[in-house]
């Protein structure tokens, strides 16, 4: 977009351009998210930026009105595949926090200094200023959700003092800490956080998202693929809360996500052992529900295919699903049983029984952790799956994935990684392309077959979403289907 561009929609207060870029009012000293309901400023006052921390490091404050911390994030990380997409896809998962900016450099290859100037160049803000920008708006949710204690918020938060704290709050909101938690905005405010939770424990969480967003769909497909002891759907259509067991950094978590969408977010609420991770188990539930991705520019593409045209319009805002945890996902995918059966979710439920990790407070039918893939690397398997060349892909990824000969975190290399899970005896090439779709979350993984007279080479880079828009539509009208097409409940879609 051009910067004229951009002012038109901010003129038009476009939520769609939400995350995608901010704008600064030089006049008044804030930044803000281009929806925002205040005035819209004069063109020459105003400066755009690609991210929050860009415009946090140029001096602006965050608007108290529009919350531009809590807009979903840019679809366009998840597309890219260059080193800063996987950057800011690592970032998310709170990689900096946790090993630094030398550990994120080390994960995508390059040294520090080359992470550095590539991110401050196209982004306006390096990682450790990013990672900050993250911190804050952590910050900010506990405060205004939770009674915690503002020294404990701090740590949660991953500040490395109180300190520290205080002066990035009040540098970020122009608010000391106990200000900003006095002013939380009301329980209806579209931009406001969650209301607190009655519950100790409980951290209520507003998932946000851009444009339509196809609840149905995407619990229906979660539903179909539970496993017993680490995953639920329970309630009726429409009305439904997918839980799961979580494995993170600092420790374990559950969480509870609600199919009722609010005015552009889901409702979530998390349990869990270390606050600290509050950031990665928010920025992977994003990844579970697809939430930043942009429905406007997926159906504007596919919708100009007269042959995909009509599943678009039916479904606008399907999203493609991808996972909490790839590891999981991938061993899963490997394990293999046809998707969604009884049979493959009862050969699924019987490893995480024998092998997986008790939580030490289950949860109603929450009880495991899936099995870590070093534990199944030297498992006892032929018991538990029954062909021998489903053993030998099972043990074979999970040893991969326990030496880390093959990595599938937010910032691996899409290409490499799935060439090396194509190298392995029994997997597939579907099977690979699965576990980069969902594991990896490439939007642009084409599995379903195309129906005649489409044109898929023109979908590109949504071809994820094509093909869950002909999934869901062979799954709808299984009689009505064109020659080719498979319901994924028929062994379409390998987990």
């Amino acid at each position: 977009m051009s910067e004229d561009s951009r002012y038109e929609a901010v003129r038009s207060r476009d939520a769609r351009f939400d995350g995608a870029f901010f704008f600064a009012v030089s006049t008044t000293g804030i930044y803000c998210r281009p929806s925002c309901p205040a005035t819209t400023p004069r063109r020459r006052n105003v400066t755009f930026f690609p991210t929050a921390a860009a415009a946090q490091g140029s001096g602006f404050r965050a608007c108290r009105r529009c919350r531009p911390d809590a807009v979903p994030g840019s679809a366009e990380w998840n597309a890219r595949a260059d080193v800063v997409g996987r950057a800011m896809r690592l970032i998310g998962d709170g990689v900096v926090d946790r090993e630094g900016v030398a550990g994120l450099a080390s994960r995508l290859g390059y040294s520090a200094r080359q992470v550095q100037r590539q991110l401050t160049a196209e982004l306006g803000a390096g990682p450790a200023a990013l990672a900050r920008a993250q911190r804050a708006h952590t910050a900010r949710v506990l405060l205004q959700t939770t009674g915690l204690p503002i020294a404990e918020i701090a740590f949660a938060a991953g500040f490395a003092s109180v300190r520290q704290f205080n002066d990035t709050i009040k540098e970020i909101y122009a608010l000391t800490p106990s200000t900003l938690r006095a002013v939380r905005p009301g329980p209806g405010a579209r931009t406001g956080p969650a209301a607190p939770s009655a519950t100790p424990g409980v951290l209520p969480l507003r998932l946000a998202f851009r444009g339509p967003y196809a609840a149905r769909q995407i619990f229906d497909y979660l539903a179909l693929r539970t496993l017993a002891g680490i995953e639920e759907v329970t309630g009726e259509p429409g009305r439904r809360t997918y839980r799961r067991t979580l494995r993170l950094p600092n420790g374990t978590g559950i969480a509870e996500v609600d199919e009722t969408a609010g005015d552009g977010w889901l409702d979530c609420r998390l349990h869990l052992a270390e606050l600290r991770d509050l950031t990665t188990a928010a920025q992977r539930l994003r990844r579970l529900f697809d939430l930043d991705a942009d429905p406007y520019a997926v159906g504007e593409r596919l919708g100009a295919d007269p042959a995909l045209a009509p599943l678009v319009a039916a479904r606008p805002g399907l999203r493609s699903p991808g996972t909490v945890d790839p590891d999981e996902l991938a061993l899963r995918a490997v394990l293999g049983g046809r998707a969604g059966t009884a049979e493959g979710r009862a050969l699924g439920a019987a490893l995480v029984t024998a092998h997986g990790e008790p939580l030490a407070r289950p949860a109603g039918t929450l009880t495991h952790l899936f099995p870590r893939a070093e534990e199944l690397a030297g498992a006892p398997l032929v018991d538990l799956v029954p062909s021998r060349s489903g053993t030998a892909a099972l043990r074979a990824l999970a040893e991969a994935l326990a030496t880390g000969e093959i990595t599938l975190d937010a910032g691996t290399d899409r290409d490499r990684a799935e060439h090396a899970l194509r190298g392995l005896p029994g997997v597939t090439a579907r099977t690979a392309g699965y576990v980069r779709m969902r594991a990896l979350g490439d939007p642009d993984v084409l599995l379903a077959d195309p129906a005649p007279g489409s044109a898929p080479e023109l979908w590109s880079p949504w071809r994820s979403y094509a093909t869950h828009h002909l999934w869901a539509a062979d799954a709808a009208e299984p009689a009505g289907r064109p020659e080719g097409h498979r319901n994924p409940t028929e062994g379409h879609d390998p987990a």
